[in-house]
């Protein structure tokens, strides 16, 4: 199915309701009109990181359904899969296999192995100081053969997650094969998670190296798109690399929303909001809400540093049950440049500065994606974050049915339904169109987005400091006309 200018919901496969039956029963019976696309996050066999270091993509895991449950979902609604291209579980067959026969095996090349890659009497510690890496040692480990031998291959992330060659032919024909079955099982759109760590080149940073990371990007998409499918690079960094990315016509992230978003209804003020969103470009996904945490450097240089700075204390002041620990090593958060917490309660459980919010992510130029426990104006799971002294467990509760239909009652949340069920209809957000924005004072702001022909168009009023706003929509070809208001 083509990519829809549709609201996305990102989700678990096991986190409304139990599996992928349970999913697609919420997704018919109380979903309908407010959901365009899923993005169903690693539904693999894994050995770690709530998906993301996969054993096998060949496979659904077992627990969660089998490919027709995967396929029926993307019979309705378009569908995003995760492809890891940094890396694979270390308890993956080929890695396994690689362990016991070493370089007689298949798959001896597949993974980035020390030796392979460092010259003699390397790496140095400047060379490991250089890396760029969110923790704090060397991202190697040792690995111990059936032979008795040891050596070390690289690992960006957890443990379980060996990094892959991505110069082998192995590794290119393991990439290819991989992306061309997830699109014949329904995948219409391939989020590339961690890309930009996926070139390792010697005397660089190993992150985002050009030119060899837009030969790899273009070789992925050479694959996808000759069956009919998009990528959707990810990466948490400076605005600028993902506007590079736009520039060579891929999807980007919208990372920066989320905090731009919190400093406008932290502060009042609505310049930043309305620069960010005059920069934005529409081929794009926009986010208040994800798996991981709420990122900070994403907004750099977009908000101040004092703003910046800001917006992150006034996230622990303003914030419902957030504290600065849920985001350390002592709740295993890897990313220090993120802050875990649900966007709902990071907004103080206040139902009014939610709304507004998802209104603003609406507005924006883009196709809104919008987080499971976002939809739901989710509050921090505290029982889940200190029975797994996982940091982003914060914002990663299981919902059984019988919640999900409770949570659906609140009133914020039906209002949040209607807010992108209007989204989905409203032919004003056509992404061939446009968007003007003005401010008529600090705490104000008017987003106004219409169609190419401008025979469509949606107009967004909001006050930063209440959180007043109002919606008024115009489908004559005359935008002088009187507008209707549109109820969320």
């Amino acid at each position: 199915m083509p990519i829809q200018n549709k609201v996305m919901l990102i989700t678990y496969a096991d986190s409304l309701g139990k599996n992928l039956k349970d999913l697609q029963k919420i997704l018919a019976e109380d979903l309908e009109g407010a959901v365009g696309g899923v993005h169903l996050l690693p539904f693999f066999p894994s050995t770690g990181d709530r998906g993301f270091a996969p054993q096998d993509y060949r496979q659904v895991d077992s627990a969660f359904g089998d490919w027709a449950d995967v396929e029926a979902i993307g019979e309705r609604y378009y569908l995003m899969f995760d492809f890891m291209i940094n890396h694979l579980s270390r308890q993956s067959p080929e890695f396994i296999d690689f362990k016991d026969k070493k370089d007689e095996s298949d798959f001896a090349n597949l993974f980035l192995r020390n030796q392979n890659f460092w010259p003699e009497n390397r790496p140095t510690q400047a060379d490991i100081d250089l890396i760029y890496k969110r923790k704090d040692k060397a991202p190697f480990q040792e690995v111990t053969f059936a032979d008795g031998t040891t050596e070390l291959v690289w690992n960006t992330f957890g443990e379980e997650q060996i990094d892959l060659d991505v110069t082998q032919d192995i590794t290119r024909k393991f990439i290819k094969d991989t992306l061309e079955q997830l699109i014949d099982h329904g995948c219409d759109i391939v989020r590339l998670d961690a890309f930009a760590y996926a070139i390792k080149k010697l005397d660089t940073n190993d992150f985002f190296v050009e030119p060899e990371i837009w030969n790899l990007l273009n070789d992925v998409r050479e694959i996808t798109i000759a069956k009919g499918c998009e990528i959707l690079p990810e990466i948490h960094e400076h605005y600028s690399i993902q506007h590079k990315i736009a520039d060579h016509d891929f999807y980007i992230y919208d990372f920066a929303l989320p905090m731009v978003s919190l400093y406008t209804l932290y502060s009042g003020q609505t310049k930043q909001l309305a620069k960010w969103l005059k920069m934005s470009p529409m081929k794009q996904f926009t986010t208040l809400d994800t798996h991981d945490g709420i990122g900070v450097v994403d907004a750099k240089d977009i908000l101040t540093d004092e703003e910046t700075l800001y917006t992150s204390e006034q996230l622990y002041k303003v914030g419902a049950n957030v504290k600065k620990i849920f985001s350390s090593e002592a709740y295993n958060n890897l990313d220090i440049y993120q802050i875990n917490s649900t966007y709902y309660s990071a907004l103080g459980d206040n139902d009014d500065a939610y709304l507004l919010a998802r209104a603003f992510q609406v507005f924006a130029p883009g196709i809104p994606q919008v987080y499971y426990v976002g939809l739901l104006a989710g509050k921090n799971d505290l029982d889940l974050l200190e029975s797994s002294k996982e940091g982003r467990n914060i914002n990663r509760h299981y919902y059984d049915v019988e919640e999900v239909k409770t949570e659906l009652k609140r009133p914020v949340v039906q209002k949040l339904l209607n807010l992108l069920t209007f989204r989905n209809t409203a032919q004003a957000f056509d992404l061939d169109g446009g968007i003007e924005i003005v401010t008529p004072s600090d705490n104000e702001i008017v987003i106004t987005r219409f169609d190419a022909a401008k025979e469509n168009v949606a107009v967004l009023t909001a006050n930063a400091k209440t959180y007043a706003f109002e919606i008024t929509l115009n489908v004559s070809s005359e935008i002088e006309n009187v507008p209707k208001k549109v109820e969320t």
